[in-house]
């Protein structure tokens, strides 16, 4: 073969990274860690890569094309490479990958058959509202889910989902909801937490609390509650994505004023009691 021109015997960062189909930056980082050797500068004090460090630098590209870690390309390189390992560890991650592609092509599906960001939570809290009219659920809603399913994970967001198909079927209890909603914003830093109107407030909230749960009794949803807690199969991964609720209360921020925090741990009790009683 008649080659037009003169091949160099050495050539810059920039046109080995481009020959190998990576980026100076990658080759730099390569460098860094070992895995490249470093080069011997020229007489302008850039580096000159030549044939074997090109070869090098191939072998590398093509192992991280497979999916081969850095960390793998070092001990690939050694000569107490266990080649069977790093095969091993290399299939645990593609099987990963392959669980997570799953995963967000199942996503994708729920989004297109949702048409809402409904469809961006899990299948568990998906399937239980996808009943619903559209325009039924509110973005608060939508946002109370999103962070319970952050808490507790698909199983604990679906059961609390059962919560707002009674609010979006009932217009009633629905308007009580924001009633009361909006008389627990109204407990604001001005109101002392031993204010008369923190109990008063946190009894109709209990009142309303065992009407939505009669509701939910009513429509058959307590049952469904039991099947979901007998049928699910948590995903592993989702479980490693929860956090307790713990971490929760430090990590995401609530602007609640003393007062309205009393509101809510004086509900928690009465609720207790009932929970107590029933036990």
């Amino acid at each position: 073969m008649h080659l037009p021109a003169t091949p160099p015997r050495q050539v810059k960062i920039g046109a080995a990274a481009a020959f190998a189909g990576t980026t100076p930056r990658a080759v730099r980082h390569y460098h860094q860690i070992g895995l490249l050797p470093e080069p011997e500068r020229g007489g302008d004090g850039r580096r000159r890569y030549g044939y074997d460090d090109m070869v090098r630098l191939l072998w590398i590209r093509r192992m991280a094309e497979t999916g081969i870690s850095l960390d793998d390309m070092r001990a690939a390189f050694g000569d107490s490479a266990d080649i069977e390992e790093i095969l091993d560890r290399l299939e645990e991650s593609l099987a990963a990958r392959e669980s997570e592609i799953k995963r967000q092509r199942a996503a994708v599906g729920r989004l297109r058959a949702v048409g809402s960001p409904l469809g961006l939570l899990s299948e568990a809290v998906t399937d239980r509202l996808g009943h619903l009219p559209p325009g039924a659920l509110r973005t608060s809603d939508l946002e109370a889910l999103l962070v319970t399913e952050r808490i507790f994970g698909p199983l604990g967001s679906a059961v609390q989902a059962g919560v707002y198909i009674v609010l979006a079927t009932h217009p009633g209890l629905r308007a009580e909801q924001d009633r009361l909603d909006e008389a627990e914003a109204a407990l604001d830093d001005g109101v002392d937490p031993h204010d008369p109107r923190v109990e008063e407030l946190a009894v109709q909230q209990y009142a309303h609390h065992r009407a939505v749960v009669q509701a939910m009794t009513a429509a058959g949803l307590d049952a469904a509650d039991d099947e979901l807690f007998e049928t699910y199969d948590a995903d592993p991964a989702e479980e490693e994505r929860q956090m307790s609720a713990l971490e929760a209360i430090t990590k995401m921020p609530y602007d609640f004023s003393p007062a309205r925090m009393r509101c809510m741990e004086r509900l928690a009790e009465l609720v207790g009691q009932d929970d107590c009683a029933d036990g």
